[in-house]
C-alpha cells in the first residue's frame, strides 16, 4: 500500500481556508488594476482589450472587472498603465464593486450590504447545499467547480455539498453567459428552490456575458435573467475565489469586510 508511506511524507495537504489565510493568495493574479497615470498618455490603451473592459476618460483609466478575462495582455503591452493585482478574494456583493473607477465603498455600506444578506440565510451556516447550472459555459468554470471537492479543497468540510435537485438547493452556482436557451431552466430552476435561495454568478461569462456579449442569444449576464447575490470575475475563477464567495455568502468569513 504505497499511498500509506506518501501519506504520512506529505502531511494534511487540505487548505485550512476560510478558517485561516492560505498562502496561494498573495502569489495569485485574481485581478488587474490600474496604476496612477494620466490619462493622457494613456490614450488608446482601450484598443488593447479584446472584451471592452478597459475605458479611458478625460481623467482616468478604468477597468471593468466584470468584463476582464484576465488575459494579461494589458499587462504585457503596457506595463507602465497596468498590472496584476495579487489575491483570490474578487467576490463582489454589488455588480458596481467589480468597477475600478468607482472608489471602495465605505465599510458601513459593505457591512450593511452583508447583513442584509446573512441575515436572510442565517439558516443555512451549517450546512449548505449547491445546485449548480451551466448556462452556456466554455467549460473552464466547470473545471474550477470540480476542484471544490478533491482533498485540497474539500469543500464538504465546511458543511457545503453538490445536490442534483433544485428543490434541496441552498444555493445557485451559475456558469456561462446565460444563452437564451438557458432563460427558461435558469428561471425554473431559481422558483423550484426553497426560500431563502443565493444565487452566485461565476466567472466573467456569467456577470456580464463575455466575450460573446452582446449577440442576438447571449443575454448580458446571469443577473438579466435571475437575481444575482454574489458576483465572482475571472476566466475562470480560481476555486478558492468560488470558496470565498460561497464562504461570503452563507456567512462564513463574517468577520471581514471583502471587498
Amino acid at each position: 500500500m504505497p499511498w500509506v508511506p506518501r501519506g504520512l511524507r506529505n502531511g494534511v495537504l487540505t487548505t485550512r481556508y476560510p478558517a485561516r489565510p492560505d498562502g496561494y493568495d498573495p502569489g495569485f493574479h485574481g485581478s488587474v488594476k490600474v496604476s496612477p497615470v494620466d490619462a493622457r498618455a494613456a490614450s488608446g490603451v482601450q484598443t488593447i482589450c479584446p472584451t471592452n473592459a478597459i475605458k479611458v476618460t478625460d481623467t482616468s483609466v478604468e477597468i471593468d472587472r466584470g468584463l476582464c478575462v484576465l488575459c494579461g495582455r494589458c499587462v504585457t503591452e503596457r506595463p507602465d498603465v497596468f498590472s496584476f493585482d495579487a489575491g483570490f478574494e474578487v467576490a463582489s456583493f454589488e455588480r458596481n464593486g467589480l468597477l475600478t473607477s468607482l472608489p471602495t465603498p465605505p465599510d458601513e455600506e459593505v457591512r450593511a450590504a452583508r447583513a442584509d444578506l446573512l441575515q436572510r440565510v442565517k439558516a443555512l451556516r451549517r450546512s449548505v447545499h449547491i445546485r449548480h447550472v451551466d448556462a452556456g459555459s466554455d467549460g473552464s468554470e466547470e473545471w474550477e467547480i470540480g476542484a471544490l471537492v478533491n482533498p485540497v479543497y474539500d469543500i464538504q468540510r465546511l458543511g457545503v455539498f453538490f445536490t442534483a435537485s433544485p428543490r434541496h438547493a441552498d444555493l445557485l452556482l451559475v456558469t456561462g453567459c446565460a444563452t437564451s436557451g438557458m432563460d427558461g431552466p435558469l428561471k425554473r430552476t431559481w422558483a423550484a428552490m426553497p426560500d431563502p435561495k443565493i444565487v452566485i454568478a461565476a466567472g466573467t461569462d456569467a456577470v456580464s456575458g463575455g466575450i460573446v456579449s452582446p449577440g442576438y442569444s447571449v443575454s448580458a449576464g446571469v443577473g438579466a435573467v435571475v437575481p444575482v447575490d454574489v458576483w465572482v470575475p475571472g476566466s475562470p475563477p480560481s476555486p478558492f475565489s468560488l470558496l470565498h464567495a460561497i464562504a461570503s455568502a452563507v456567512g462564513m468569513l463574517k468577520d471581514r469586510t471583502g471587498r
